[in-house]
């Protein structure tokens, strides 16, 4: 039996969860999504991810029609009809069915599903490893276009960002807003370490506000660590101890090589591996039970 879909308030089939190709999400990427996962039983950080799904939702004038608690008991629902433990959880909301115009007026009601799979972004050779990371030509959004905190269903510029970096070979992409600070990975965040500083790139660089980047935030001042949200360079990853990607999917990844540089000492760094550790401690403790 195939996975069981939230669609519009109902459990459907895969081959029945369908949406209109009128739907504007389709048409024109107007809509807010978020991945979050399960492990053991537990939805981690479910309350974070709805409050920046909501956000994100005003952001662009969106309604969302379920209020919170609803929508949190949908998405441990589904997750629940799945029999699933851990788990990757895929939440849409889309503008909904319109015409071929633009105008989001003409969409009378959102669409929303919600998905419970499987995800898993690197081997796990990749993690005792680490990554190659190279910068991509492809810019940062300017946040006076379209924010890139807003989680929007429009991720045409990661996509572009990960094709180049797929071209060149590379684990994973590094993207730079318009003045050439870096702003984050085409799917993760970007953290480093030089002494025992923290530091990533603060949201006004363009990076997505992260759940795990704000774990790992809060796991550098639990530990010890001089914890900054400042602009870096290229040449400041080059020339740090470790460095390490965050995202919900990839959790923490350690990076070994930007742009031909190697990394510290080519291997993942002790501080990184310290802050994985801890971070799965706490997956393990917290989180929302889907079964009671």
């Amino acid at each position: 039996m195939g996975l069981l879909i939230y669609l519009n308030g109902k459990y459907v089939t895969e081959e029945e969860a369908k949406i209109s190709v009128f739907d504007h999400g389709l048409l024109y990427g107007d809509g807010v999504f978020e991945g979050l996962r399960s492990y053991n039983g537990k939805i981690f950080k479910l309350d974070e991810h709805l409050l920046r799904l909501y956000n994100s939702a005003k952001a662009i004038s969106l309604e969302i029609p379920l209020k919170f608690e609803e929508f949190k008991k949908a998405v441990i629902e589904t997750v629940r009809k799945n029999n699933l433990k851990d788990s990757y959880i895929r939440i849409v909301v889309t503008r909904g069915v319109g015409d071929l115009g633009l105008d989001p007026r003409k969409c009378k009601k959102p669409t929303i599903f919600i998905i419970a799979s499987k995800i898993q972004l690197y081997p796990e050779s990749l993690y005792e490893k680490g990554i190659d990371v190279v910068t991509v030509p492809t810019r940062r959004n300017m946040s006076e276009t379209l924010n890139p905190a807003i989680k929007s269903l429009n991720y045409l510029n990661n996509i572009l960002a990960k094709i180049e970096a797929n071209n060149s070979g590379a684990t994973e992409g590094l993207i730079l807003n318009q003045f050439g600070y870096v702003s984050e990975c085409t799917g993760e965040n970007i953290f480093i370490i030089k002494k025992n500083k923290l530091i990533t790139p603060p949201i006004s660089a363009g990076a997505l506000p992260g759940i795990t980047r704000e774990v790992v935030i809060n796991i550098g001042d639990k530990i010890g660590l001089e914890v900054k949200e400042e602009n870096i360079t290229r040449y400041d990853i080059f020339i740090s101890d470790e460095c390490f990607l965050t995202g919900t999917a990839a959790e923490i990844v350690p990076v070994v090589k930007v742009d031909g540089r190697i990394i510290g000492d080519g291997k993942p760094g002790k501080i990184t591996l310290k802050i994985r550790d801890e971070f799965h401690k706490i997956i393990e403790e917290e989180g929302i039970p889907i079964y009671e």
